[in-house]
């Protein structure tokens, strides 16, 4: 096992991003084109056996490290350098104030005597990093700091997996922020590069439906409900008489009889679309605004054809599928159609990989 305490740590060329999610693990290469333009080189998706990761924990690990070999070979590269996250409520995230000429042990000390107060576990027991995000707004002199903990244990799992795939993890990041970075591509994009714009990126999982709301950089509101694909796959496997693996593999190859459409799938996407507009009410309510000018859907039931409309004449608000490749050049291994439905499950996996371009 490495000697791994860093979840921040970076500087890693070349490098493959590993997303590890209930259902799949997904595998993205980055590279540059003469240092001005991103291009996406290869990806894989592998889908992972039912339980085999549960509530961001890897419970299956042989099972899970089997995929993510399986998913390398296809990617058909010889990097083994990889990035990898941990879910956002496996992470203890907290930013503090600190004078900005403190030398970096002397930073560490603070950070660890900081730590102390928001951890509720021993420190010997966690993975413990910090990031100095810039200096502090309104106060000259001092720095803001993040800090992010995580028990030993969640770490190491992800570590295993990637080591008994024959890999070499150097990055732990946490899934938020990577599929931030991803999202930072995509609101690039948006009218005026999206500035000042309330931006919630929305991710329809299999497990969950996680919304995280953000103006510029700042993160301003974040929610998870209970909701997903899984939902559509056990009312199908209930419609027609069929097994739960046998009603996902027919909702992945379109087999399903004519009156799917009508009697399923339009009406799991108008509770998708109505968990989104609530989720959106929580926000104005929790929150002092009162608006968001677009919606990002990500996640595997984003490909669901027709879904960005639902969502946008539920919520009023323009939506749009994410993308974080769209501005990318493509390598001519990747197929542009293929690509265009896989995308929005890879937001987390493009952020992990974008980790190899870090100053």
């Amino acid at each position: 096992m490495i000697d791994f305490t860093s979840i921040f740590a970076g500087k890693a060329r070349p490098l493959i991003g590993i997303d590890i999610s209930s259902s799949a693990v997904k595998l993205v290469e980055l590279s540059d084109v003469n240092g001005r333009q991103r291009r996406l080189e290869r990806y894989a998706i592998e889908p992972l056996p039912r339980d085999a990761v549960s509530d961001g924990n890897i419970v299956q690990l042989e099972a899970v490290a089997e995929a993510v070999k399986r998913a390398w070979k296809r990617l058909s590269t010889t990097t083994r350098s990889a990035a990898l996250a941990l879910p956002a409520g496996a992470v203890i995230t907290k930013k503090i104030i600190l004078p900005a000429d403190l030398r970096e042990t002397d930073m560490e000390i603070q950070v660890e005597s900081e730590a102390n107060q928001y951890i509720p576990f021993a420190i010997d027991e966690v993975n413990l990093d910090f990031q100095v995000l810039g200096p502090a707004p309104g106060s000259e002199g001092e720095v803001e700091v993040l800090i992010a903990a995580s028990r030993k244990e969640k770490v190491e799992d992800r570590v295993a997996v990637a080591e008994a795939a024959g890999l070499k993890p150097i990055v732990m990041d946490v899934e938020s922020f990577a599929s931030q970075a991803a999202l930072d591509l995509i609101r690039a994009q948006l009218p005026e590069g999206g500035r000042n714009r309330i931006v919630a990126l929305v991710d329809a999982g299999a497990n969950m439906l996680k919304t995280a709301v953000y103006r510029n950089e700042q993160l301003l509101y974040s929610r998870e409900q209970p909701f997903g694909g899984n939902q559509l796959t056990q009312d199908i496997a209930r419609q027609y008489g069929m097994s739960a693996d046998e009603a996902e593999s027919a909702k992945r190859t379109g087999s399903l009889p004519e009156n799917f459409e009508v009697d399923l799938l339009r009406p799991f996407m108008d509770s998708l679309a109505l968990e989104v507009s609530r989720a959106l009410q929580f926000f104005f309510t929790s929150t002092t605004f009162n608006q968001v000018d677009h919606v990002i859907l990500a996640g595997g039931c984003a490909v669901i054809p027709g879904l960005d409309q639902v969502v946008a004449g539920r919520t009023q608000v323009a939506t749009q599928i994410a993308n974080p490749f769209s501005g990318m050049a493509l390598a001519s291994r990747i197929r542009p159609k293929s690509l265009a439905a896989d995308a929005p499950a890879l937001m987390a996996a493009c952020g992990l990989a974008l980790r190899r371009f870090d100053e």
